[in-house]
């Protein structure tokens, strides 16, 4: 089923385009009206884009008779229709014009008025003409493309060259975007393959052997099990392809026609020929030639394989030491760019044996190009604890998974041993062989072991510290909450880390007033807090005594962090409290011990001339006699003797340290309360 014959009308006016249209009609063509200066892409662009095709052109040429010349210049310059039927529309015309016209490559002239059946008649004519002409064209064509295909078969073994050939030719012969050729396996049975390769394509030159899944393809299916050909003319409506239909670009793709290649009424695979939109299907004759040269091209293939296959017997016993030499070979291409890189790269077969190593490879492994020639097995080199990783890495390998940042541990030629790291992937078109890169690791995994190491035993420092240690980040978001933390404040650390702030661990103000000190110059420094006692507050509220110490963490001059060693001072603070109880009550028994020592002396130094004053005091009153003058001053004087002795006598019985008032504010010693056995009143004052 062919196309309708499209037809260009350039400078139509209105009445001349419908009669047009009319004529038209009965010839299913397709009207595409423009003006001369009015093309495809815009204003002032040709009237015909190089890509446009149409099987006839209509120019009416108008009143203007002076435009002639210009117009039909223009026609040839931008219209280019070389090969094209040419037809000039003028009402009435004089037999200059007509001659011009002519001169200028016009086929036919119509004249009106006409009749839309005149007009149609005259119209058929010259489309059955062009439709003859264009199949006698295509025969040529496809004539040609059969010596060229022919020759091809016959002149050539090369299975690759014959199938581009093929493919390539028919695409050209009936103007397709696409040929490919498909072929399926013949056993069990074509019709029950479930893949299919498609081993030659007219647009891509290199591709081959390309694994599709046939069940995502149903037309091809449909054919290798009629063994006809089949045309979808539209992509979007056939019923071939309803379960298909969502993965196909329909907005690229109109037709599809495919051709099986038979042998014998065997069918080996399948010629599928792909239009766009507005190229359509093939008509018979072409998929007769498709037909011709899809059952040639299956006989040149069997002829193909079975001289492949005795070519293939010849080499069978070919040596491993062949093979390694021919996959060397694929890998020269990059050794320019490997011989020059300062890591290692080396390439390894399925069985771990050396491929290839570049000069940066032998430095980093230690070895010689003689003591690490190409062939050897890769595992003597790793060391033995190792050696399951290599055999899990080829299990790997396998699935297609190619693993990066690998570790392994190797032995070097010295019989040092170093840690290298390797990256993988597969080398294309090397059958299983892989590539790697590695570099030398060995310090830097050291490195890495010491500072995990100081991390675990600064952790663990942390962690066994008594006394709270609390970090947080320059928000006041505790970041580090050691175990003392946990007991001082009663918090958990994950409840602490990364939701709590410091503010929760002050009463008050209290994380303001450390934030303060850490900034100030008077706590040692900005950035540092000496040891202060401030108050903290625990999970239960309740406020307790505390010493802290802390600091800034800077990175690179910025301030990114505090951190903070609190101590508890509640027990200390007891023992505090408990030692100046116990001064307090050594310094009053001092007091004691010295006031009855004092008092003994004091008692004893004034008895002896207190004794004389009373002795010689009686001995005066009884010289004078109770008459006498003087008696009653002898009197009086014995009295405040004997009130003098009382006093002493006290002195003597003191034993505790007792006061009153006495003037004012001022306090005396109590020799009563002092010197008997009463308790004390709790008036005691030391000074």
């Amino acid at each position: 089923m062919s196309d309708p014959a499209r037809v260009l009308v350039v400078d139509a006016a209105a009445e001349t385009g419908r009669l047009l249209t009319q004529a038209f009609e009965p010839l299913a063509c397709s009207l595409t009206f423009r003006r001369s200066g009015d093309g495809p892409a815009g204003a002032a662009a040709p009237v015909l884009a190089p890509d446009e095709s149409f099987e006839l052109v209509l120019i009416e040429l108008g009143s203007d008779r002076a435009r002639l010349s210009a117009v039909w210049h223009a026609v040839q310059h931008n219209l280019g229709t070389s090969g094209r039927p040419l037809i000039a529309i003028a009402d009435g015309a004089r037999e200059s014009e007509i001659a011009l016209a002519l001169d200028m490559g016009v086929e036919d002239f119509v004249i009106l008025p006409l009749t839309a059946a005149d007009l149609s008649a005259r119209l058929r004519v010259h489309l059955l003409a062009r439709h003859s002409a264009a199949r006698s064209a295509r025969r040529a064509r496809a004539l040609g493309a059969m010596v060229d295909i022919t020759q091809a078969l016959v002149s050539s073994l090369d299975i690759q060259e014959i199938l581009f050939t093929v493919v390539k030719r028919i695409a050209d012969v009936v103007r397709v975007d696409r040929v490919s050729i498909v072929l399926v396996p013949q056993e069990p049975a074509p019709s029950k393959s479930t893949i299919g390769y498609v081993v030659a394509a007219s647009d891509d030159a290199g591709l081959t052997n390309l694994r599709i899944e046939l069940e995502k393809y149903p037309e091809i299916r449909h054919v290798l099990s009629s063994k006809q050909p089949l045309t979808v003319g539209d992509v979007g409506t056939h019923p071939v392809l309803d379960g298909v239909r969502a993965s196909l670009p329909v907005s690229s793709l109109s037709s599809l026609t495919l051709v099986p290649m038979k042998l014998d009424d065997e069918v080996m695979g399948v010629l599928f020929i792909r239009a766009q939109t507005q190229k359509g299907a093939l008509d018979e004759q072409q998929i007769s030639f498709c037909q011709v040269l899809a059952n040639a091209t299956a006989i040149a293939l069997r002829n193909a394989r079975i001289l492949q296959n005795l070519r293939s017997e010849t080499q069978r016993d070919a040596s491993a030491r062949v093979e390694t030499e021919q996959r060397l070979q694929s890998l020269k291409r990059y050794a320019d760019v490997f011989e020059s890189a300062a890591d290692g790269i080396a390439a390894l077969d399925d069985n771990a044996c050396l491929l290839y190593a570049n000069p940066g490879a032998y430095v980093l492994l230690g070895y010689t190009r003689e003591q690490l020639p190409l062939g050897f097995p890769v595992y003597e080199i790793v060391l033995p604890e190792d050696q399951r990783r290599l055999v899990a890495l080829r299990q790997r390998f396998a699935r297609g998974d190619y693993p990066r940042n690998v570790d392994l541990r190797i032995k070097r030629a010295d019989g040092a041993k170093v840690t290298i790291n390797c990256s993988f992937s597969p080398l294309h078109g090397s059958d299983g062989a892989v590539l790697f890169s590695f570099r030398d690791v060995t310090e830097a995994r050291k490195t890495q072991a010491e500072l995990v190491h100081t991390r675990n035993f600064l952790q663990s420092l942390i962690d066994a510290s008594v006394d709270a240690i609390v970090a947080a980040d320059m928000r006041g978001t505790i970041i580090l909450f050691n175990e003392g933390a946990q007991r001082l404040y009663g918090h958990r650390a994950e409840d602490a880390l990364n939701k709590m702030s410091v503010k929760a661990l002050y009463p008050g103000a209290g994380a303001r007033e450390v934030g303060r000190m850490l900034r100030s110059k008077g706590h040692g420094g900005p950035g540092r807090l000496e040891p202060v006692r401030l108050e903290a507050i625990d999970k239960q509220g309740n406020v307790f005594p505390i010493s802290i110490t802390a600091a800034t963490i800077y990175q690179n001059g910025k301030a990114v962090a505090t951190f903070g060693i609190f101590t508890d001072l509640r027990d200390r603070v007891r023992v505090e409290e408990q030692l100046a109880q116990a001064q307090e009550k050594l310094a009053l028994s001092e007091k004691q011990t010295l006031l009855a020592e004092l008092a003994g002396a004091t008692a004893h130094e004034l008895n002896q001339p207190l004794t004389s004053v009373m002795g010689y005091a009686e001995l005066l009153m009884k010289k004078l006699g109770p008459d006498a003058a003087g008696y009653r001053a002898a009197e009086v004087i014995q009295s405040e003797a004997q009130r003098i002795a009382e006093i002493v006598r006290k002195i003597g019985r003191l034993t505790r340290y007792e006061t009153k008032s006495y003037v004012g504010e001022q306090r005396i010693l109590d020799l009563d309360r002092a010197s008997d056995d009463t308790p004390p009143s709790g008036t005691e004052d030391p000074k």
